[in-house]
């Protein structure tokens, strides 16, 4: 048998359209090497995974890894590449956006170059373009290049490419160090590893989705610069935390917008207090689902349901501590307010950050929701 020479790993959602089509592509760009194409799959609904497996059922170059309760690009990347023996890993989009006959080129540069660690797919370099990229796209993709080359300090001039090839042994050493934030892995690789890594780029055309939709919204955007500020600090304030936190100062405003709403509409102070805390907690509930657990997020009336009761109730006990503490250096400062305001607040965000994490994130966000 001719030995596994390459790996493409391929992450995909709600794909199931372009599935056969870049398989197809594959074999036709691939002739006389020795492939493999992972389809990593977050448990796409509309069946992407069952037909990756139809075809695979009739191609043993075809694999499939559904992933069930874990989202994200990255994530799904690094399964891919941890899953296969090839010397060789490839990563491309599943939307046939990406140009799959390079990758020939790109394998060949790195067999040629045993010094190179990995190829990149450039979109601007010479000879390469962003096609039917319309000219507020263009300014966005080069202010998010400029972000990036800060916290690489490497001339690259893509590297917000989703399409490289990098050797397996290379991933595998730096994989222990990767964040797997959102969704840019070859900066995710690029800025981990412990010494710089030798790269070549490639010009290739980005074409235009023809099956499908796109998967980028302003979620993805945000992602991406979670994802640089991870890179910067992250080992001092870990991100999450951090998001975690700016969602609470938002809750705060939120709160006291409510309560001075229901004060004025003559509502007693208790009342309105706890319906402005249910509301406060409400916000920071599903803000929080939707961005700082995005990769566990909770899907469902029940699982919603049940991580509102849990969060509600971490945020409960979270205000207790919060209360006490500040009250206990209110007596020890001889009623000097500020600094105990500030540890009460702060006691209360790491209290809450850490529980729910644990019980509402962590026990609900890894169910598949009803």
């Amino acid at each position: 048998m001719t030995p596994l020479a390459l790996a493409i790993v391929v992450p995909v959602f709600n794909e199931r359209g372009n599935v056969p089509l870049l398989v197809a592509a594959l074999d036709a760009a691939l002739t006389g090497i020795a492939w493999e194409a992972i389809f990593i799959d977050d448990d796409s609904p509309d069946g992407t995974a069952d037909v990756a497996r139809a075809i695979a059922r009739d191609d043993p170059r075809v694999r499939v890894i559904q992933r069930i309760g874990r989202r994200g690009l990255s994530t799904a990347c690094i399964e891919g590449m941890c899953a296969t023996a090839a010397p060789l890993v490839a990563v491309i989009d599943g939307d046939l956006q990406h140009d799959e006959t390079l990758l020939p080129r790109m394998a060949a540069a790195l067999i040629a170059d045993p010094a190179l660690d990995l190829v990149i797919g450039s979109r601007f370099v010479a000879g390469g373009g962003t096609g039917a990229w319309d000219a507020d796209r263009v300014a966005k993709s080069a202010l998010a290049t400029r972000l990036s080359r800060r916290v690489l300090k490497a001339d690259l001039s893509d590297p917000m490419s989703g399409f490289f090839m990098i050797r397996g042994e290379v991933v595998r050493r730096v994989v222990p160090r990767l964040s797997g934030i959102g969704f840019k892995i070859l900066l995710d690789i690029l800025t981990a590893a412990p010494q710089p890594l030798t790269f070549a780029e490639l010009p290739y055309v980005f074409r235009t989705r023809a099956v499908g939709e796109s998967k980028l919204d302003h979620v993805v955007a945000l992602e991406y610069l979670i994802a640089l500020y991870d890179r910067m600090f992250g080992r001092v304030v870990p991100v999450r935390f951090v998001m975690f936190s700016a969602i609470g100062a938002a809750g705060a405003i939120v709160h006291l917008a409510a309560l001075a709403l229901l004060l004025e509409g003559q509502a007693g102070f208790i009342g309105a207090t706890i319906v402005a805390t249910m509301v406060a907690m409400t916000f920071n509930f599903f803000l929080n689902n939707l961005l700082t657990y995005r990769d566990r997020r909770l899907r469902g009336a029940r699982a919603l349901a049940n991580g509102w009761v849990s969060f509600c109730a971490v945020c409960s006990v979270g205000a207790v501590a919060n209360v006490g503490v500040a009250a206990f250096l209110y007596d020890v400062r001889g009623h000097a307010w500020a600094l105990p305001a500030l540890a009460g607040i702060a006691v209360g965000a790491v209290w809450n950050f850490a529980l729910s994490s644990r019980f509402t994130w962590g026990r609900y966000g890894r169910k598949r929701s009803a």
